[in-house]
Formats: C-alpha cells, sequence, structure tokens
C-alpha cells in the first residue's frame, strides 16, 4: 500500500493510475530505477505506455497538488536514502520507438533507449549517431543534457524535437531552438517534458558504421568502470581542463567513502563498489571537489543531478 504518512494524496494518485491501466508501484525504491542503484523511496513510482496515459497522470498530480519529477532509465541522477516525496514518472521502455521518416531520417519517442536508436541507424545504413553507442540512457536524457562522447553530441544530429508544455500543449520546436551547447539545453530550464524528436544522419555501409560503434563501445570498455553502477562521467568537463586528469593528480584515485569509490580504472567516475549510499556517493564528489578547488584551484561542477 501506498505509505499515507505524507501531506501528499499518493493514495489517490496510485488509484487513478490503475484505473487507466497506468503501471505503478507504491513506496518503490529508487535504487530499482536509478543507475547508482542507490536511493530511498519515491510516493508512487508511475510508467505511462504513450503520451496519452502521461497527459492524464501529469494533470491528475496537478489537480490533486502531488509534486512529480520526470525520469528515464535514471542514469544521471542521486536520489537521497530517506526517499523522495514525489512521485516519479518514467517515460522509459514503454513509451520506445523509432522509425523511418525518409532516406536520411529517424524519428525517436523519448523512452527509447540510446543503444536501440543506434541500432536501428545501423540496420538502415545511416551513419551520425556511433559516438551515441554505449551511452547509458534513452533518447529524451541524451536531448536533455545534449548528451555526446567522442566529438560527437546530439546537436549534431538532431532537427527537431516534440514536447509537452506546462500548459499541456502538445508542440515541436527546431533543434536550434533546443539551445544544444555543453551537457545543455532549453529543457533545464522551460518546464517542457520531451516526448520525442528527429534526427538527420547519413548513408553509410553497415560495416562500416558497425566498425565505428565497436571502436567506441571498446574504447569504453578499455577505459570505463562499466562493470560497477555509476552515473558516467561525474563532473562536467571545466574548461581546459579533463575532470579526470584533475582528479588523479589530487591523487584521489581510488579513494572510498563507504561503499563509493573513485574509480581505480578511470578517475572521472564516482562508482557504487558494493553497498555504498547516496550519502557516501554525495561525501565523496564533495570531497573531490573540495580537494582539487585547493590543490588547483579548478572548480568542478556535478553532471550528476541530487534529485530532493
Amino acid at each position: 500500500m501506498v505509505n499515507m504518512n505524507t501531506s501528499f494524496n499518493f493514495q489517490e494518485l496510485y488509484n487513478y493510475a490503475k484505473s487507466i491501466s497506468c503501471d505503478a508501484v507504491a513506496n518503490e525504491a529508487m535504487s530499482l530505477n536509478t543507475s547508482f542503484k542507490t536511493g530511498g523511496p519515491c510516493g508512487v513510482r508511475l510508467s505511462p505506455d504513450n503520451s496519452e496515459q502521461l497527459i492524464l497522470i501529469l494533470n491528475k498530480a496537478r489537480e490533486l497538488g502531488i509534486p512529480y519529477v520526470i525520469l528515464g532509465n535514471g542514469t544521471n541522477v542521486l536520489v537521497p536514502d530517506e526517499g523522495i516525496n514525489k512521485a516519479v514518472i518514467i517515460v522509459g521502455d514503454k513509451m520506445s520507438s523509432a522509425e523511418l521518416e525518409d532516406d536520411n531520417t529517424i524519428s525517436f519517442s523519448a523512452g527509447t533507449n540510446l543503444a536501440v536508436l543506434c541500432r536501428f541507424a545501423l540496420e538502415n545504413s545511416l551513419s551520425g549517431l556511433e559516438f551515441a553507442f554505449g551511452i547509458p540512457g534513452t533518447c529524451g536524457g541524451a536531448v536533455y543534457m545534449n548528451a555526446g562522447a567522442y566529438g560527437g553530441e546530439m546537436k549534431d544530429v538532431l532537427t527537431e524535437v516534440t514536447h509537452l508544455t506546462p500548459d499541456m500543449k502538445i508542440e515541436t520546436i527546431s533543434a536550434k531552438a533546443a539551445d544544444l551547447s555543453y551537457r545543455h539545453s532549453v529543457y533545464k530550464s522551460n518546464g517542457c517534458i520531451i516526448l520525442g524528436g528527429k534526427v538527420k544522419l547519413a548513408k553509410d555501409t553497415q560495416d562500416a558504421i558497425k566498425a565505428r560503434m565497436n571502436d567506441f563501445l571498446g574504447r569504453r570498455k578499455d577505459k570505463q568502470p562499466l562493470e560497477y553502477p555509476s552515473a558516467g562521467s561525474t563532473f562536467k568537463r571545466p574548461e581546459g581542463y579533463f575532470a579526470g586528469a584533475l582528479i588523479e593528480q589530487c591523487n584521489l584515485k581510488g579513494k572510498s567513502v563507504g561503499g563509493a569509490q573513485v574509480s581505480e580504472k578511470h578517475a572521472g567516475f564516482v562508482i557504487n563498489k558494493g553497498g555504498a549510499t547516496s550519502s557516501d556517493i554525495l561525501s565523496l564528489i564533495e570531497l573531490i571537489s573540495k580537494t582539487v578547488k585547493e590543490e588547483t584551484g579548478v572548480t568542478l561542477e556535478p553532471e550528476v543531478i541530487v534529485l530532493r
């Protein structure tokens, strides 16, 4: 049952979700929904099947005065150990699709896993998304933070985004209007919810595309601690520097707080070595930031978003 020890009526939202056949779980641990595998319970976790159901859920949450947060795969967030007194709405696998619009354009829904989109591009002999193969998370999340790696970014291929406005209207804007820059988009401040988008790619042979995808994935496996839960790169790249190099320079590689550790494989990653709490991870992030600032004068800005 829903935890009624709250000023918010999660029970009614849960009941409503069930009445419209929306997947809902009360008091679900956020460790099940984040790549760090940490975090306490939310009021109720909801996973809509489509944008229509999403709109119904959002309208009901607003009617009940229930705060909510939208997540994809939870690959760039950290939830406190005590949990969050909010509804968590997952735009993930249930809202996943990729379709060929024309010879060079693919439309996708926000819940589509990036790897799925990359493989769909490969199957259609379309190049330009190879950089994204191996980046965890959904396409919606990739647009939200302008995900990128190995010299490529979403802004290089994105042509338009469809979103839900704060007044529940569906509209489509150009990629230029989405204001994509390093780990930034307009969605960090405009209150809109990404529903999908389109990418324009270039024709190439499947062998060439697959070779690049495998090359990038191989580099990730060689250099990144993919075998441990993490949120990917913990810090944004400071201008003129590399976060991992600065952290290693400060002799923090392998530094631990509880079950959280600065990866011995790549100092730019804080990992859950086993049994870490969100508090462990936060304390280690703060220690890294403080040490790097004191020893190098460089301010590290976390990429990880802490949900409150």
